[in-house]
């Protein structure tokens, strides 16, 4: 994908997602059967590849060091104007950065975790052109947490959710789902619901 073709995201809303596997090969032939990717050579060495549905790339792949003692996982990464300023906003708010911020290819990111433990990154920077609802993109991101209203204040706090900013992520609580929903342009991009173990998060 040229970056002509590749495009801004909005601030806060999920923009990327990658795996982190101990068999790269079999995590490619294992999502190409499921969901029907093709996989690409990424740009960041032979340990890593990009899925596409269709023409589209949607995930990233990576290939975990042997030795490392790293979990097998999916990480959604969150769009934010300024990695540095997203990284100080996480920590000031209890939670705890892992890697970066570092420069990765065309942009810059970061991964962390919430004060529960729950990973997820965020990117500064050009991305593909996602579009939530439809096509083969991913439609929206959920999280299983012991705390929907704490979550949702600590990640709206981090990316700038419900700041009024036009065109930007409002916050809402859907009673009947008992859940804390993120919604840009009308399309839910998260949701934040409670009654999971604080001792083990679901991811994003």
């Amino acid at each position: 994908m040229t970056e002509a073709e590749q495009s801004t995201p909005v601030p806060g809303i999920p923009c990327w997602v990658s795996l982190m596997t101990r068999d790269l090969r079999s995590a490619e032939d294992f999502y190409g059967t499921v969901l029907g990717w093709t996989f690409r050579s990424g740009t960041l060495g032979e340990g890593f590849s990009v899925a596409h549905a269709g023409a589209l790339p949607v995930a990233g792949i990576g290939q975990i060091a042997p030795g490392l003692p790293t979990i097998v996982s999916w990480t959604p990464y969150f769009a934010v104007p300024d990695v540095d300023t997203a990284a100080a906003r996480v920590r000031e708010r209890g939670g705890t950065i892992a890697v970066g911020p570092i420069r990765i290819g065309p942009g810059r990111g970061a991964m962390a975790a919430d004060r529960e433990g729950a990973a997820f990154g965020f990117w500064e920077g050009r991305t593909p052109p996602w579009s939530f609802g439809r096509d083969s993109a991913p439609a929206s991101l959920e999280l299983r947490t012991s705390h929907a209203f704490d979550s949702a204040i600590f990640y709206s706090e981090v990316f700038g959710w419900a700041s009024e900013e036009p065109g930007g992520c409002e916050v809402g609580y859907a009673y009947r789902q008992d859940a804390v929903v993120v919604r840009q342009g009308g399309r839910t991009v998260a949701t934040l619901r409670g009654g999971g173990d604080a001792a083990s998060p679901d991811a994003l």
